[in-house]
């Protein structure tokens, strides 16, 4: 199989430049602990697991099975974090994003693998933004199946844009640039996304609603079918 590179190419960032990587994903790495110990209490550990799985071979089909093309700097990837967190909560959908980036650069991307800190770090950090933005504008008495369109975009906005964000950083970072038009050209590409993606979440989300007994399977996150 061709390689299929995320977001961060080889080469952009050498040398001790790429200790940052290492940091940022150590710090997003504490975070994800964070709601770790937080879902934990709240669905055991059965659940978590089985929500991780999951989240793990979408992301990995993600990556390899759904349309990817070159842009600018980089490639875009459909990569549904804000589908991820709605249907799993933030804990299990950051490893299985984590987790499903570290099968893909070891069964068929290994070129990858140097920059796994940095693609990590691009996939969580947005992913723990979304967490902060639905806390504030998701009233606790609404389910995450129950969201609008708009919230759902408001989610996939904030996804997408960190991760056009934190590639425009890396890139800037590891080779002195300046914004140039092919992170420009990058970053609209993932409008596209953003287009999609709330579709996509709502169209899970009423799929989810119709499976009768879902909610009690430990399958999907508290909150998905049921208000805070």
């Amino acid at each position: 199989m061709e390689d299929e590179n995320l977001h961060i190419e080889p080469g952009l960032v050498n040398g001790a430049k790429i200790a940052l990587s290492y940091a940022t994903a150590a710090g997003a790495a504490g975070i994800g602990v964070k709601f770790a110990l937080e879902a934990l209490r709240e669905r055991g550990l059965p659940s978590f697991v089985a929500r991780t799985a999951i989240a793990s071979l979408a992301t990995l089909i993600s990556f390899q099975l759904l349309p990817h093309a070159p842009v600018g700097v980089s490639e875009v990837h459909f990569i549904f974090g804000s589908t991820l967190f709605l249907l799993f909560g933030a804990a299990p959908a950051a490893l299985g994003l984590a987790l499903g980036l570290l099968a893909q650069g070891l069964l068929f991307a290994q070129i990858d693998l140097p920059q796994y800190g940095m693609n990590v770090t691009t996939l969580l950090v947005p992913l723990f933004a979304i967490k902060l933005v639905a806390d504030r504008i998701i009233p606790r008495g609404t389910a995450y199946a129950d969201v609008s369109y708009k919230q759902a975009l408001a989610l996939s906005t904030t996804y997408q844009a960190g991760v056009v964000a934190w590639v425009g950083f890396w890139v800037t970072y590891g080779q002195g640039l300046a914004i140039t038009p092919e992170v420009m050209t990058f970053g609209a590409a993932y409008l596209m996304v953003i287009a999609i993606e709330p579709l996509v979440d709502l169209a899970v989300l009423a799929g989810a609603k119709t499976i009768k007994g879902l909610e009690h399977s430990g399958l999907v996150s508290d909150r998905t079918l049921k208000a805070a």
